[in-house]
């Protein structure tokens, strides 16, 4: 019953806003296109946004800054009892999700899926946000362009989910 319903949900909403959609005298061919304009409208205007936060993520890893903020605070993080191994993944995934992607498999690969630290990075991975990936396309978006408390707001909310993470990786999972 349940397969049934999950194979038909979505088949039915389209049917039903179409059907509302014609009882209203809507014509919902001009609407799609205006809609599918304006998309790509704002798909052209976001893509130096877009390319700007990948050179900048491109740059920050090649050049070795992720490695040395590593080195630098993992004592401080072996102190509290966060493994330095998730630290890069601290670092790039508020920028990108594709590379934060890439350093948890090279954490899984490197540490093992079932280790604190494999565990810990893939709850990591669900408790944040490409944070200025989002913050880039949105704001982006609708042109602002000075935004002042967003961005440490944001990040801020990314340090208690890192936190939260541990927390309930410790709880579950022990270590």
């Amino acid at each position: 019953m349940l397969a049934l319903a999950s194979a038909w949900i979505l088949p039915g909403l389209i049917g039903l806003t179409l059907l509302v959609a014609v009882i209203r005298g809507i014509n919902v061919y001009d609407e799609f296109v205006e809609g599918a304009t304006d998309g790509v409208q704002l798909g052209v205007k976001l893509i130096p946004y877009i390319i700007g936060i990948y050179i900048a993520i491109g740059l920050f890893r090649e050049t070795g800054a992720v490695a040395w903020l590593t080195r630098l605070l993992s004592p401080l993080l072996t102190f509290v009892g966060f493994p330095a191994e998730v630290l890069p993944l601290v670092i790039i995934r508020p920028f990108s999700n594709a590379a934060a992607m890439g350093i948890i498999t090279d954490i899984l690969e490197t540490y093992n899926p079932d280790s604190f630290t494999g565990l810990l990075a893939s709850v990591m991975q669900g408790s944040s946000e490409t944070t200025f990936y989002v913050l880039t396309v949105y704001l982006g978006s609708v042109g602002i362009r000075r935004s002042l408390y967003t961005g440490p707001l944001c990040l801020l909310g990314d340090a208690i989910g890192y936190l939260a993470a541990l927390w309930m990786t410790r709880l579950f999972f022990g270590n």
